[in-house]
């Protein structure tokens, strides 16, 4: 199949709305979607009919109601087409009433006290804005989901809203500027980092299957060492894995653009092309589990934990950012003069005081158990909020705040000494690859969040946080007597109060911890120290303002995001006592007894024993302390449960739980240095990352 046929085959996109769609029924669609006005039911009717039409031809029987609940993945129920007839036959029919409702079963998704188990009843809706499309010969039908009483259960419903908030308060300012803005969209290209190792090694690692990192392993002969695999040539069974999964993204219309190895032996990158937010963190959703499905058929899996191996690096999920006016212009599009273009620094000016307003937010949004284990390792961003502007950007606006004249640096050629090589120009920044929240041109990166998150958390935190800062510019420059004047007094503000979270330098170094907490920046290392900030009565005033969150809905989401949290350090700490009692003491017990009776059959025969001796020896001592390294994980695991799923149990966690982990790792990592490999059943970090030929 060509590309022009293969891309979008599977999606009701605008291309197969157009054609099968009457042209009045098309157009009011559109109207609605780009105006956010509910559809008629009789248009509904038409939509869903030839939306089915469209489906059947492709061999599909079943639709679903496609949603994200609270679990961080996507959930369907399947419905068939058919429909009884009074002939005793069938029918295949979508109604518009299908198309728009559905009812599933709302008692068994999280909903942090928003329904009790006996308050069933739960609704998804139909959200036009993102196209429906066929998946394991399913019609999807991409939906938001709240329960009986109209409180959000889902991810998607909260990130439409900070949609609408963002939209309303961007156009509002643009209109100060004498734009004719009618609508500002979101637009985000995540991209995604992942591990594939060997499906039969990964089956031999219990803690890659029941919690998708490695909980024990000593550090290999060779890592990431050499940074020999970065945009190295890709392997040929991993070639003929990114070939399939672009093919299957294609299909659905998800515009895979880039493919490369990554730093770490066995990790790799997929970004796609830039799309609406709402859109693009569907098509993230659907994208982890492609590559999952993909994986598989080649005798592979597919790993998104956040950090997966110790000692290399973790797995994130780069967040590319901007906005966009319904004519196409970029906000953080800043010009060839910068220094003049007043709506730029006016919308970084608010990007400025919206992150350093709301650290805790930008924190929480990406705030996981995994998550905790890659921040400030191997490359990853500092648990830090900071940003970064350049020394350009950084200097027009610090230059506005100390009311002086910006002396511009002169553009030039770059040269690379090589005469049948081209010459380019030079950017007006470089790259900072270390810093949280990066302004890279025309966009800003937010590299923060974890490969496994959905980047809905992160894109409704930003796109409310920046609704809060257009709204307040916007009151305060309608009622302006001198527009520029007031312009240049917000930027001077806003430097001054909020410039301390500019920093263009190295994030990863240990001067700047010491100079964040200098300057008050928030440090918050874990994902329990973070999750209590949600419910401030600073962030419940600005989602409830908004409408991005009622009160309800923002408690209950800090009450799922804690009793997640517990829970994946349970299932940890209980799959490490699991392993070290069924598999490693006895592994290295297996091999002292063997080095024992080796020592004593020398002896026999008059051969000195002393290596055989000291091997014994030592191998008892580790034993010994990964005895007592297990009965203190025990004895903090029970401490942690005893107090509940809540802040208080997830402190003991922190405070008890994870230095208990790592004391058991730590002899358990010996022991798996100093036992023979014939002796140890599980595959070592060597035979996981290298398993891929």
């Amino acid at each position: 199949m060509i590309m022009s046929e293969l891309y979008g085959s599977m999606v009701f996109d605008d291309r197969a709305m157009a054609k099968r769609l009457p042209k009045e029924t098309y157009r009011e669609l559109r109207r609605c979607c780009e105006n956010d006005i509910p559809l008629s039911l009789d248009t509904a009717n038409i939509i869903a009919n030839a939306m089915k039409d469209w489906a059947i031809e492709k061999g599909v029987t079943h639709f679903t109601h496609w949603f994200q609940p609270l679990t961080g993945i996507t959930a369907e129920k399947h419905d068939s087409f058919i429909s009884p007839t009074k002939s005793g036959g069938v029918i295949m029919e979508l109604s518009g009433k299908e198309l728009i409702k559905g009812e599933p079963d709302a008692s068994s998704f999280p909903s942090g006290g928003l329904r009790s188990t006996f308050e069933a009843r739960g609704y998804t809706a139909w959200d036009p804005t993102s196209y429906a499309f066929i998946k394991d010969g399913i019609l999807c039908i991409p939906t938001a989901f709240c329960s009986y009483n109209g409180d959000a259960l889902d991810k998607k419903t909260p990130l439409l809203r900070s949609m609408e908030a963002l939209n309303r308060q961007g156009v509002r300012l643009l209109h100060l500027f004498g734009r004719k803005t009618e609508r500002l969209n979101m637009t985000v290209g995540p991209e995604q980092e992942y591990f594939l190792v060997d499906t039969s090694v990964y089956e031999r690692r219990k803690d890659l299957f029941y919690t998708g990192r490695t909980l024990f392993g000593a550090r290999p002969p060779k890592g990431q060492e050499l940074e020999d695999h970065y945009f190295g040539a890709i392997k040929p069974r991993v070639v003929k894995y990114m070939k399939e999964l672009d093919e299957e993204l294609w299909k659905l219309g998800i515009l895979a653009k880039t493919k490369h190895n990554e730093v770490a032996p066995a990790q790799h990158e997929f970004a796609p092309i830039y799309t609406t937010v709402n859109v693009a963190s569907d098509q993230n959703q659907l994208t982890m589990e492609i590559m999952k499905k993909v994986a598989a058929k080649h005798g592979m899996t597919c790993l998104l934990h956040e950090k997966p191996f110790d000692g290399v690096n973790g797995s994130g999920k780069h967040n590319n950012w901007s906005l966009c006016t319904n004519f196409g212009h970029n906000l953080f599009e800043p010009g060839k003069s910068p220094q003049d273009n007043a709506q730029f620094l006016l919308i970084v000016a608010a990007v400025i005081a919206a992150v350093d307003e709301h650290q805790d937010l930008l924190r929480i949004s990406v705030a996981s158990a995994g998550n905790d284990h890659r921040l400030g390792a191997n490359e990853a961003p500092p648990a830090i909020v900071s940003m970064y502007l350049g020394d350009e950007i950084t200097g027009i606006l610090q230059a506005i705040a100390d009311g002086r004249e910006y002396s511009r640096r002169a553009k030039c050629d770059v040269k690379i000494g090589v005469h049948v090589l081209p010459k380019f120009a030079m950017d007006s920044s470089d790259r900072n690859r270390t810093s949280p929240f990066a302004f890279t041109g025309n966009k800003f990166e937010f590299r923060m969040p974890g490969s496994s998150q959905s980047i809905t958390d992160v894109n409704v935190i930003l796109n409310t946080i920046m609704a809060e800062q257009f709204k307040l510019f916007a009151d305060e420059l309608e009622g302006a007597q001198d527009f520029n004047a007031a312009i240049t007094e917000i930027i001077r503000r806003v430097m001054n109060e909020h410039g301390r979270i500019i920093f263009n330098g190295n994030n990863y170094s240990a001067e700047w911890r010491e100079e964040a907490k200098r300057r008050g920046l928030l440090d918050l290392p874990t994902t329990i120290d973070a999750l209590p900030l949600l419910t401030s009565e600073k962030n419940l005033k600005l989602f409830t303002s908004l409408g991005v969150f009622t009160e309800a809905e923002l408690k209950s989401r800090q009450e799922i995001y804690v009793e997640k949290y517990c829970r994946l350090m349970h299932i940890e700490a209980m799959t490490m006592l699991d392993m070290a009692n069924k598999e490693i003491i006895p592994s290295a017990i297996r091999y002292k007894g063997d080095i024992a009776k080796a020592a004593k059959n020398s002896i026999a025969i008059g051969v000195g024993a002393d290596d055989e001796c000291e091997i014994a020896s030592s191998l008892a001592l580790l034993i010994s302390k990964a005895r007592a390294a297990v009965k203190e994980l025990d004895r903090a695991l029970g401490s942690a449960c005893a107090l509940g799923e809540n802040i208080e149990g997830g402190r003991k966690y922190v405070d008890e739980v994870i230095p208990a982990m790592s004391a058991l790792r730590a002899v358990c990592d010996e022991l798996e240095l100093n036992t023979a490999k014939e002796y140890w059943t599980m595959p070592s970090y060597g035979d996981i990352l290298f398993s891929v030929h």
